[in-house]
Formats: structure tokens, C-alpha cells, sequence
């Protein structure tokens, strides 16, 4: 049975499933909200409910949740059909995103839970997806550390004071996920609520960060970056440290808000060879990966441009593997070994193609992959904001018809 706490206003599922470990939290001020049955805690049920069929409820979402394809599919468990979702699925590409976008600037639709949440909930609404994920940017905790960040129109993110010495290092502060955060919890947490499908939260990963904070935006040679990892690497490694902490807190903060599966997005870390990924950022990647071991949820691993980098992402750890599309699914799953699940990776251009050329790179993907158990379906990267809604609509429907067992 699970415990209330009246003090905390918190429930606390903390048996019922072993396999996701984490806390189960429910806001006081979610219980008492219009959309979820209020507490009574004299009589320690729901107002209006049989006592605990609102907690019968949540449990049936939550095993609705642990068997779906996604989760199977990152346990490399069988499947009845591949599961699919995509990067960035919440965007752009969708006309009822950028009505919002016309009213509300980036940062307020990340750090307002009940647009976050909107958004979030877009694309499930739309099509037959078999994972959310929660809508955020990777630049989230930049702020709280004590950096100025803002979105520029027509040329993305821009760090007014970035980080190039060791008083900048220095000068970051620690971040506590529930209050300097919270947004990103309740946003969660909101989604949660109704959704029937698993939740998928995220960050960057330590190098991909640690980038941003350097060069102040974004860079084509990161010469800013690698000039303190290889004229500082005392500096080098206190920062990494730094991030790597920020990032396994705000992580598990989001499972205990309850995610139920986690990606750390490597977008740049195909700028570096492999001995500078194996002395640069391997160490601390197998350190964030062992923090969230805990949450025991699954953990995606996902980076772009990592051709030569497959073998040190899988040793840094996750039980899924992101693959780019510059790689050929099948040669790099047999480098990685079948003791973990792989995920993509249809190139996002693929998506403006006819649908009949569409059609054969879907065709290809699913022959490499082979019904194998441990495939989710997505793309290499991000979805392009130009993409032909319809067609993401096809793709989706195409995975699922041609991979059914």
C-alpha cells in the first residue's frame, strides 16, 4: 500500500515496481487540483472516490507505461511492432507550436509548466506515437548556474558571459533541480497526469554543455573549447566536474517528477576524435551514467557526428545507443554488440523526399535492424521545422504497419 505523507503532501510508491526505482511524487497541490480526485486525509481516501481508486488509476498507468513497446524496447525485450518517436517531435513543423511561438518566446514556453506541457502533448495528439518527451532545451541549467542566457532570432542561443577562465569556473554556482528547475518538474509532473504513453526526460550531456558555456553560442571548430582542454586541463576537468554534478541532480530530480526513461543528447561531440573523447569527456560521461543507475530507468546515449565514437559512448554507459544516419544501423549495432538497444536513424531531410523515397529508407532501416528486440525507430537528429507535417505522419504509420511481428 502506498504511503501519504500529510506533512509533505507527498505519495510514495516506493515497491511497487523495482524495475523503475524512483518515487512516485504527487504535489499536494496537484491533489487538490480540479483535474486530479482530492485527498481526504482524515479518512486517508479520495473525495468523491472509493477509497484508493485514485491511486488505482495511477497504478494502471504506470503498468500501462512499463509494458509499452518503448520500454520493452529499450529492455531489448520482444515487441509487437518497432516503437517510434522522434527528436524534437514537439516544433516547428507543427502549426499549433508556432501560433504559441508568435505569442510566447522560447524560454517562457520552457519555464511555463502549463505551456511546456501543451507543447509536450502536441504531437501525442496528433499522431500515434509510442513515447513523449517532455519539451525543455539543454540549456536550461545554464542560468541557474549564473550564466545570461537568451535566444536570439536567426541565430539561436547566446551566453552573454561565457566561461574562459578559472574565476568564470569559479563563479558557477551550485543548482538545486526543485527550486532553480522546478518549472521543468511541474511540466513533468503535468504531463504525467494523463498521458498513456512513456515520458522521456533529458539534458545535454558534460561536453555538449561545457561547450555552450565556452564559446558563448554555437561553433563551427570550438576552438574556445578545446583551447582550455588542452592549455588547461586542471580548469578543464573542474568544469566538466562541475556540469556532470548539475546534471546527474537535475536528471534524477526528473524521474522522481516522474520521467520514466532518460536521453543526454551529445550534440556536439562528433567535433572531437577518439583519444580526446577517451582523455576529454569519457571519465565524466561514466560518472553521470553511474549517478543515474540509481533512477533504474533506461538511459539513452545519444550524439551526433560519432561515427568513430560508438565503442567509447557504449562504454560510457546507457542501455540504448543513439545512432546519427550517417552510420549504417546494422554495421554499427554489430560494433556495439546485442547487449544494448539502439536507436534511429533516418536522416530528417529523408522527410521532405517523396513519399515513395520515403518509404525505401524506412524499408532499409527496418531490414538492418532486423526485428531484432532493442530497435526504436527514430531519426538521426531533430525535426526539421520545415518538414511536411503529413509526412511524419506517414513515417509513423509506416514503422509500425511493415515491422509487426
Amino acid at each position: 500500500m502506498p504511503r501519504y505523507n500529510l506533512q509533505r503532501g507527498t505519495l510514495f510508491f516506493p515497491h511497487l515496481f523495482p524495475r523503475e526505482g524512483y518515487l512516485r511524487h504527487f504535489c499536494a497541490g496537484d491533489l487538490i487540483s480540479s483535474s486530479v480526485p482530492q485527498f481526504d486525509s482524515r479518512s486517508n481516501g479520495v473525495v468523491g472516490q472509493k477509497p484508493f481508486d485514485f491511486i488505482r488509476q495511477i497504478l494502471n498507468t504506470e503498468a500501462l507505461s512499463r509494458n509499452s513497446r518503448f520500454i520493452r524496447a529499450c529492455n531489448r525485450e520482444a515487441v509487437d511492432c518497432t516503437p517510434v518517436w522522434f527528436m524534437r517531435q514537439a516544433g516547428r513543423y507543427m502549426e499549433d507550436f508556432r501560433t504559441l511561438r508568435e505569442k510566447y518566446s522560447l524560454l517562457t514556453l520552457c519555464k511555463t509548466p502549463d505551456l511546456a506541457a501543451e507543447v509536450t502533448m502536441q504531437p501525442i495528439n496528433r499522431f500515434d506515437l509510442d513515447a513523449a518527451i517532455i519539451f525543455a532545451d539543454i540549456l536550461l541549467p545554464l542560468e541557474p548556474m549564473g550564466l545570461s542566457l537568451e535566444f536570439i532570432k536567426g541565430e539561436g542561443p547566446s551566453i552573454q558571459n561565457p566561461i574562459r577562465n578559472k574565476k568564470d569556473v569559479e563563479a558557477l554556482r551550485p543548482v538545486s533541480p526543485n527550486e532553480d528547475l522546478q518549472f521543468v518538474m511541474e511540466a513533468i509532473r503535468l504531463v504525467r497526469r494523463g498521458l498513456k504513453i512513456p515520458l522521456i526526460g533529458f539534458s545535454g550531456a558534460p561536453f555538449t554543455l561545457a561547450s555552450y558555456m565556452i564559446e558563448g553560442g554555437h561553433s563551427r571548430n570550438y576552438i574556445e573549447t578545446k583551447r582550455m582542454m588542452y592549455g588547461a586541463p586542471h580548469l578543464w576537468e573542474r568544469l566538466m566536474i562541475h556540469i556532470s554534478h548539475v546534471l546527474a541532480d537535475y536528471l534524477i530530480a526528473q524521474v522522481d517528477a516522474g520521467a520514466q526513461a532518460l536521453q543526454i543528447f551529445d550534440s556536439w561531440v562528433g567535433a572531437l576524435s577518439p583519444e580526446d573523447y577517451r582523455i576529454y569527456v569519457l571519465p565524466y560521461m561514466k560518472s553521470l551514467f553511474s549517478a543515474l543507475q540509481k533512477c533504474q530507468v533506461p538511459l539513452i546515449h545519444f550524439g551526433t557526428g560519432t561515427a568513430t565514437l560508438l565503442t567509447l559512448q557504449k562504454e560510457a554507459g546507457g542501455d540504448v545507443i543513439g545512432l546519427d544516419w550517417r552510420v549504417c544501423l546494422d554495421q554499427a549495432w554489430k560494433l556495439l554488440g546485442n547487449d544494448v538497444a539502439v536507436q534511429g536513424n533516418l536522416d530528417p531531410v529523408v522527410l521532405f523526399a517523396p513519399l515513395s523515397e520515403i518509404e525505401k529508407r524506412v524499408d532499409d532501416i527496418l531490414r538492418k535492424a532486423a526485428n531484432q528486440p532493442g530497435h526504436i525507430f527514430n531519426l538521426g537528429h531533430g525535426i526539421l521545422p520545415e518538414t511536411p507535417i503529413e509526412h511524419v505522419e506517414a513515417v509513423i504509420e509506416m514503422v509500425h504497419k511493415k515491422s509487426t511481428r
